[in-house]
């Protein structure tokens, strides 16, 4: 069940916030008008949403604040919603820990793991949701099962037998898409985020139906870089195919970059074709001589998931430098002295771009739905572009990063050229539920000698936070364009022999 590719209210709201943005940093000037923006977003005096347009607000000033990188305010004191925001308005500014927060005022409290009875029961005379309960927590009254929220013991057996479905158990929606159990309740019933656990996926983000989480954004510092003149170069990840409409074709994509005041584009599946060479030479000299198995590097969810919670698995993550990594130190070894912004589909590059050993190769980081929001800012029409972009520098393979499995066939597919007669096993997992069974499994032995490949979105990468379409819609279509590639494989990378320089590491 998920609400992906569905454009819902929140959907719209976040919209209006990552335009409204946009188009103050390219107006420039005193951005205390920021004040005046809830009132543009949210007009009129009835709420559309919900019970109070004096509520709607002051959400949508929190998340104004975090879409230009700036911390939550505390409620119990006031502060203007401008605060902090000249320090946020220069290109260097880089967001403050936490990146995935929620608004606390705007969370409904959902109730967490209570078992209950819906509309549908029908009052039946066998009743054996009654006969089941261990705990004598269900009675019959006025002719329909009523459960004594103090004796339940959440079992759920009354759930299996009812013949009519009509009894549930409520889960909360960030809870339950939260796959490394990091979301809790606070004293007041709100949600609230174990940090130490949180590995950034914004599952939670998108799977939250009141709109209350929502992840810190650079738009304003992207736009900020591109004023100050330095060249601003766009690395865009293989999962864009289709992310900005139909008329946005891959061919469009240049030019529409180029109208924002990009100085150029370079597709990431350039850098992918080098993880994947990388991954393949390691697979080879080291499985399974120095270590059982391996397990991809690209996905920083997945990677920090493994290390954090499977802390003995983590030497036997690829040390390969994610795609990303490797495009910006491509661009920046081109273009001394630009910028690179990574524009994609994932919450958890931001994070990766945070880290201290990264920030050089990578300056800033949007999610596709942001960088919608600057395209409508700047009212760039898709259909008037000329398609002449030639997207003809990466693989097919390096393009199919985007979807669920793509890593490991492309790895495969690698070493197959290197050393025909090496027979590779592969597992993969998508969601991070699924990637810890999946290392559960290998560290019983079950995966020795195998390749790992694990993605922390249903999907892979197309089911990331930051996507503006449906995973299965967007597979599809990038299948397309790995068929229109003129290379297979990412041995065929005209940057391959610069691979060494571009991947200097610490063993």
């Amino acid at each position: 069940m998920s609400m992906r590719g569905v454009y819902t209210n929140v959907v719209e709201i976040r919209q209006k916030i990552f335009t409204e943005v946009a188009r103050m940093a390219f107006e420039g000037g005193d951005y205390s008008r920021i004040i005046d923006l809830p009132y543009k977003i949210i007009p009129g005096e009835v709420a559309t949403y919900r019970e109070s347009v004096f509520l709607e607000r002051a959400i949508v000033e929190e998340r104004l604040r975090l879409a230009i990188g700036l911390p939550l305010r505390d409620m119990t004191e006031h502060a203007p919603v401008s605060k902090g925001i000249e320090e946020s308005a220069i290109a260097e500014k880089y967001y403050d820990p936490p990146l995935v927060n929620i608004i606390k005022f705007a969370c409904h409290s959902c109730p967490d793991g209570e078992v209950r009875v819906t509309d549908a029961c029908q009052g039946c005379l066998a009743h054996p949701c009654k006969e089941v309960c261990p705990k004598d927590a269900v009675s019959i009254v006025n002719g329909r099962s009523v459960i004594d929220k103090e004796k339940c013991i959440k079992c759920g057996k009354c759930i299996n037998v009812c013949p009519y479905g009509a009894i549930m158990k409520m889960e909360r929606p960030c809870a339950g898409a939260c796959g490394v159990d990091a979301i809790s309740s606070d004293k007041l019933g709100r949600a609230q985020i174990d940090y130490d656990k949180c590995v950034s996926c914004g599952m939670c983000l998108v799977n939250c139906p009141f709109g209350a989480i929502a992840d810190k954004g650079q738009i304003f510092q992207v736009i900020h870089a591109i004023k100050s003149g330095t060249p601003v170069y766009a690395a865009v990840a293989p999962a864009f195919v289709g992310q900005f409409g139909r008329d946005l074709t891959p061919e469009r994509l240049r030019e529409a970059m180029q109208q924002l005041g990009f100085a150029d584009i370079v597709e990431v599946a350039v850098g992918a074709d080098l993880c994947t060479i990388q991954e393949a030479q390691d697979f080879l000299d080291e499985v399974p001589k120095e270590q059982p198995f391996m397990a991809t590097s690209c996905c920083p969810a997945w990677a920090s998931m493994a290390k954090e919670m499977f802390p003995d698995l983590a030497p036997y993550i690829s040390m390969a430098l994610t795609p990303m990594v490797l495009t910006g130190r491509l661009i920046k070894k081109e273009h001394p002295g630009c910028k690179v912004v990574f524009i994609g589909p994932c919450a958890a590059k931001k994070l990766e771009a945070s880290r201290h050993e990264i920030r050089s190769d990578i300056d800033f980081v949007l999610t596709f739905e942001e960088t919608m929001g600057i395209f409508k800012a700047k009212g760039v029409n898709f259909e008037q572009l000329a398609a002449d972009g030639s997207f003809s520098e990466a693989s097919a393979d390096g393009r199919g990063f985007a979807v669920s499995g793509g890593v490991a066939s492309a790895v495969v597919n690698c070493i197959k050229e290197l050393e025909p007669d090496r027979e590779i096993k592969v597992a993969s997992a998508e969601g991070l539920k699924n990637c810890r069974e999946l290392l559960t499994d290998a560290r019983k032995g079950k995966y020795d000698g195998y390749l790992l490949e694990g993605m922390a979105c249903p999907g892979g990468c197309v089911g990331g936070a930051g996507t503006l379409q449906g995973p299965t819609k967007s597979r599809g279509q990038i299948v397309v364009t790995m068929k229109k590639s003129k290379m297979q494989n990412s041995l065929e990378s005209e940057y391959r022999d610069k691979l060494d320089v571009l991947a200097e590491r610490e063993k």
